[in-house]
């Protein structure tokens, strides 16, 4: 397990894992009122939380399937990455693609974070690839018609 420095300027309590086996904790909105979201509207939402990743770790900032699926609320860049050289304050974009305001209160769990492990790359210049065994069909394409 590793350990992430975490710094909590919010009145809200540390993300807590819900279960042993979730993969992510939920973030809080930390705001001084609330922010009434209108339809078709996105907004940046502070959690008051600012961490230090290891390197080679990275934060991705998915949205909650209940808030989706109930209110349409959703995080527009997701999943959003917080790089781990970044120590700013992690804020969440936060979209309403419902036809009615949601409001957002202070406390509110607004979105899902999950650490995970990354590799840098280099390129590699070639002119041409090995034959792939999907074929070239596109999306939604899964194989040679």
């Amino acid at each position: 397990m590793i350990e992430i420095k975490v710094v909590n300027k919010s009145n809200n309590p540390l993300p807590e894992f819900a279960t042993s086996l979730s993969a992510g904790v939920d973030l809080r909105a930390f705001i001084a009122e609330d922010i009434e979201l209108k339809p078709m509207e996105r907004i940046l939402v502070p959690t008051g939380l600012y961490i230090e990743l290891p390197e080679g770790f990275e934060a991705q900032i998915r949205p909650r399937s209940g808030l989706a699926y109930k209110h349409g609320i959703s995080v527009l860049n997701s999943p959003g990455t917080i790089d781990a050289d970044y120590r700013g304050e992690i804020k969440v974009i936060l979209i309403n693609l419902s036809n009615v305001p949601f409001i957002i209160k202070n406390g509110e769990r607004i979105c899902q974070m999950v650490i995970n492990k990354f590799e840098n790359f280099n390129w590699s210049l070639s002119e041409s690839l090995s034959e792939s065994v999907r074929g070239e069909g596109g999306f939604g394409h899964t194989g040679k018609n």
